[in-house]
Order: structure tokens, then sequence, then C-alpha cells
């Protein structure tokens, strides 16, 4: 989600000002088409063709539209003599590349989400990824805030790492609890002041308001008072 200079593309296409296509029971069924891809044009079909001593990366050669954009169609500028040997193949991958970054203006990161392997593969790790979501149940609302905003339509609060999510955020940004404020009190009231620091306790202006709009009433000002006055 964050390094791929094909999402990055896909990204700044999606930024055109045009009528966006929201997720459907088709597009979400489409989403299972790249662990497809992933089982056979990345593994059984390139094993087959290795038992015959025969290197065949599937995936790459017949498919993958970010190797077209970032290699093939370079090296076809900058070596003239290449281009009259171009034949069906290019013509294929070049047709791919082209409607994926069409469909790129009106469907948010299309190739990410229903073609790309590496992506099917990264995905699969979301539930025990380093950077995964955690939602504090006892105090979400299931207001569906977080879903609204998700470009990939997720349940964040039903599965806050989905194989789907790319981890952009956006969720965590619109969440209107941002209970930053309550793991202040809650460490603090743990004797975990170091934790509560790390949370942006000593940046409190100790307005109130956080304890003020505390639907359990607690007191997070006093809390936050009490990790400094130990810590």
């Amino acid at each position: 989600g964050w390094l791929c200079p094909f999402g990055l593309i896909q990204e700044l296409l999606y930024k055109i000002p045009t009528p966006k296509i929201k997720k459907t029971p088709v597009t979400r069924l489409l989403s299972y088409l790249k662990y497809v891809i992933l089982v056979f044009f990345v593994f059984i079909i390139p094993i087959m063709y290795a038992f015959r001593d025969i290197p065949l990366p599937t995936f790459c050669k017949y498919i993958c539209p970010s190797g077209t954009l970032f290699a093939g169609i370079p090296m076809i500028a900058s070596r003239p003599e290449l281009q009259a040997a171009l034949g069906w193949l290019f013509t294929w991958k070049f047709a791919i590349l082209l409607g994926m970054l069409i469909l790129s203006i009106f469907v948010y990161r299309p190739f990410c989400q229903y073609l790309c392997p590496l992506g099917a593969v990264y995905g699969l790790f979301n539930p025990i990824s380093l950077v995964r979501l955690r939602i504090e149940e006892d105090a979400c609302t299931k207001c569906g805030v977080c879903r609204k905003v998700c470009p990939l339509d997720i349940n964040v609060f039903e599965t806050p790492n989905s194989p789907e999510c790319i981890r952009c955020g956006k969720c965590a940004d619109a969440c209107p609890r941002h209970l930053l404020a309550r793991y202040i009190a809650r460490y603090a009231a743990a004797g975990k002041y170091d934790k509560a620091i790390g949370m942006g306790a000593l940046s409190c202006g100790e307005c109130g308001c956080c304890a003020y709009v505390c639907p359990a009433g607690v007191e997070i000002t006093q809390l936050k008072q009490n990790a400094e006055s130990e810590g």
C-alpha cells in the first residue's frame, strides 16, 4: 500500500474528479480473482514448466501492467529496432495496462484489488502484521464512519485487519472517537506512566473537553495530572 509505484499511479488517477464506482457484490467477488491468479499464474503454471526445464514467469509475461509501464514501454521507446518486432504479446499487455489506467480513474486501485498476486500474499499477513489496526470494542459505537471513508468498503469495526486492507489509514483519521485520550486515562490509571506519556499526555492542555464528552464519565484530566505528578 505504501511502496508500490504502480499503486501511486492508480492513486493519482483516482484523484481525477469523476463519478466513482463503489463496491458492489460483483466487485467484491472480483476481489478473489487475485488469489486465483496467485495460485495459477505464480505457482501452478510456472512449476509445471519448471519440471520441463523451461523457466516461465507467467504472471510477469502475460499480465503484469506495472512491468509494461515501467520497463516494457521505456525499453521499446529507447530502442527503435525493437519496435518492428512487436507482436500480439505486447499488444495484449498494453491493452491490460490501458484498461487498468482508465479503470483507475473510476475505481480505487483496481489492479491492487483484482489482479495483483503480491497484494494477495501481503493481505494474508494482515492479521499478524507489525502494522495492524486494533479496535477498542468497549468504546467503539459502530457508527460506520470508518466504513464510509474506506476506499475498499471494509467493515473496519468487524474486520480491522481484513486481507483487503492496504493500510491507508483513512479509517483511523475519520474515527470520531479518536481514542488517544482514553489510552492516556487507561495507562495512567494502571500506573503505566511511560505509556501515557507516549500517547501525548505531556502535550495535553487540560481543557477538560475529553472528560466532558466521555460517555463513561472518566476523569481523564485528573488521571493525566496524576501521571505527570508520578512521572
